[in-house]
């Protein structure tokens, strides 16, 4: 039934005929606080295949003697009460909602009926900012609104119209196939299962066999064919987001200067691109050290292939194809960041849990029929149990609604120098475990610690990672900063002590071997030193190109947010910025900063330690072979 069509005095009857609905909500601005409206208005903003509802404001139940349940109470100042409404909407959630809100007369008084629309899904869970999730986000369930719930949140991130991956690429056809791809295939799903049937089809019959082609026209590929088997010329006309970017950085962070890093991009289709990334990384990685019981000692072994091979497997099968930007492969000396396109679509913390859900089904489902992938939702716990059984710590998982990107850190600063064992040797008289000392040398690589952070680092049971934590903090090895779920911690005037910890991230020893780019060319690597992972403590200390001074010197009154946005980029690139310089910068406040940078987060600026985005000394670096216009 479509309320949003029908007259107030047909919604009170409907009230008082059927009470409340799923999509109707009666609102008394006398018994009802503006917090209980909101709630509704979350709720109708998330419930997956509602469609919204709406909200009828000035109406009171009561008992009358006419046997009516609702009564109408009317709304005093209409113009006060929409406002309120419109401005709160627009800014308690974490996403704006903007409902069509209608004044109407009923019974000689003043009501309104509040339309709300369903969010796509894209920006899916509406929640309060100040709540957070889950406990922000509402549910509407029969004619109530219901607290989401940690199971409740995977319905928002499923998208519940058919999956890109299935959506015809136009003007495509067989001729676009890389047989090579094909061939690819067959040999690794006869590994599997030598009697699959498919194995007996000629190419088109495979394709189609395989969901890879469109259902309405066999002859032309869809999405998943294309980025499956297409060739690279063809993968770059229908999809040119599926460009993979490998960056290597000089040091341990991130810097906009162009003779401190050398990329190369890839494309080609998904079953010869896992073997392309191989090539140019794994030559890469280096021996490492490993903790034993009774000491520290030195092992020679190479990084597990496994958990690389798992780890480009995962960013090619659940990456987001349609809206996404490139993916990035980004290498520097104490670690390894794919930054991929598309959140996770599960809770953050159900992160590396087993059990998944798939963006690209029909990828997904091939990917597995090869063991390309592991076993549907076991391939983040295989990578854990690889690191752990070859003596590295875990890798790191961030997943970043806003900037709709998830990004896996694998931490090469745990295969530890002579330097770093020698400087933890000073701790053998404290009562430390070999997750607690595994802490200490993320404290003196990051320069800051949460829960989650050692939870991802370590696989402790997250019963005890209080435990832990403020175990290291009771024997004076860091200090306890924030509150609930903001705490964090920093190393203490003790932990500082004992090294060169001052500056927090530890520096190059020497460059390994070059990558050899697809090509079969080497990298140019320059060997021009990274500058220090310093942020400058005043925004008048720094020296700024003429150019952009004189734009900033330009800058008065009201300016587009793009135009403040592109000076954000640009003074990014030339050293890192926190909010506190930007908003000296641009004159503007927290608040205007905040909205600015949000949306550019992952896309065209990236945070300065992004191995936790909460860190105290968080500032904001632009990426590079970014164009400040865009």
């Amino acid at each position: 039934m479509d309320y949003a069509e029908m007259s107030a005095k047909k919604l009170l009857e409907t009230l008082n005929d059927v009470d409340e609905q799923d999509t109707l909500e009666a609102k008394s601005l006398r018994d009802d606080t503006s917090r209980s409206i909101l709630e509704t208005v979350c709720s109708f903003s998330n419930e997956p295949g509602l469609g919204g509802g709406v909200i009828v404001i000035g109406i009171a139940e009561s008992k009358n003697a006419d046997g009516s349940r609702y009564v109408v109470d009317g709304v005093d100042d209409p113009d006060k009460a929409q406002l309120d409404l419109a401005t709160q909407c627009k800014s308690a959630f974490n996403t704006p909602i903007y409902p069509t809100i209608k004044v109407e007369k009923l019974c000689r008084k003043t009501v309104l009926k509040v339309i709300v629309d369903e969010v796509p899904f894209g920006r899916k869970p509406v929640y309060f900012k100040k709540d957070g999730l889950p406990k922000g986000a509402y549910r509407r369930i029969g004619s109530a609104d219901l607290v989401a719930t940690e199971e409740d949140l995977w319905r928002f991130y499923e998208d519940p119209e058919s999956k890109y991956d299935e959506t015809p690429v136009k003007y495509s056809s067989l001729a676009d196939v890389d047989e090579r791809a094909v061939q690819r295939y067959r040999q690794m799903r006869k590994k599997v299962d030598p009697d699959a049937v498919e194995l007996e089809y000629e190419t088109p019959e495979l394709l189609a066999a395989l969901g890879c082609t469109n259902k309405e026209n066999p002859k032309e590929l869809n999405m998943a064919g294309m980025l499956l088997f297409g060739n690279e010329l063809a993968i770059k006309r229908a999809c040119a987001r599926a460009r993979v970017d490998y960056i290597r950085i000089l040091g341990n962070d991130w810097h906009a200067v162009a003779d401190q890093f050398d990329a190369v991009d890839t494309y080609a289709p998904i079953f010869l691109m896992v073997d392309k990334l191989m090539s140019i990384i794994y030559g890469e990685l280096t021996t490492r050290h490993r903790f034993h019981r009774d000491s520290i000692q030195p092992e020679t072994e190479k990084f597990p292939v496994e958990v690389m091979r798992e780890a480009l497997v995962n960013m090619l099968m659940h990456r987001d194809y349609r809206h996404g930007q490139f993916t990035q492969i980004i290498r520097y000396d104490n670690r390894i960041e794919i930054c991929n396109s598309g959140c996770s679509l599960k809770p953050d913390d159900m992160l590396g849990m087993k059990g998944s859900v798939t963006r690209n089904d029909t990828i997904a489902r091939v990917c597995h029929d090869t063991k390309l992938a592991e076993t549907k939702g076991s391939g983040i716990d295989r990578m854990w149990r690889k690191m752990v059984e070859a003596g590295l710590s875990r890798p790191t998982m961030e997943s970043d609604r806003t900037a709709s990107t998830f990004t896996i850190r694998l931490l090469l600063c745990h295969f530890f120098s002579e330097e770093t064992l020698d400087w933890l040797k000073q701790f053998a008289a404290y009562e430390l475990n070999d997750d607690q000392r595994t802490a200490l040398v993320f404290l003196r690589e990051v320069g800051a610690l949460d829960a989650v952070a050692y939870r991802q680092l370590t696989g402790c049971n997250p019963k005890l990672v209080a435990k832990e934590l403020a175990g290291i903090k009771d024997q004076g090895l860091m200090i306890q900063k924030g509150r609930a779920r903001g705490t964090y911690y920093v190393p203490s005037e003790k932990l500082q002590g004992t090294s060169q910890l001052a500056g927090l991230i530890s520096q190059p020893t020497g460059l390994i071997s070059q990558p050899q780019a697809v090509t079969g060319t080497p990298l140019a690597v320059n060997t021009t030193p990274p500058a220090a992972n310093t942020i400058p403590p005043a925004a008048n200390t720094i020296p700024l190109p003429r150019d952009l001074e004189d734009d900033l010197a330009k800058l008065k009154g009201k300016a587009s947010a793009e135009v403040l946005s592109c000076l954000i980029v640009r003074l990014c690139s030339c050293c890192p910025m926190t909010n506190e310089m930007l908003q000296a910068y641009l004159k503007r406040g927290k608040v205007t900063i905040n909205k600015l940078v949000t949306p550019l987060i992952g896309k065209r600026i990236d945070y300065l330690y992004p191995m936790m985005p909460h860190h105290p000394r968080q500032a904001y670096v632009a990426k590079v072979g970014v164009e400040s216009g865009g």
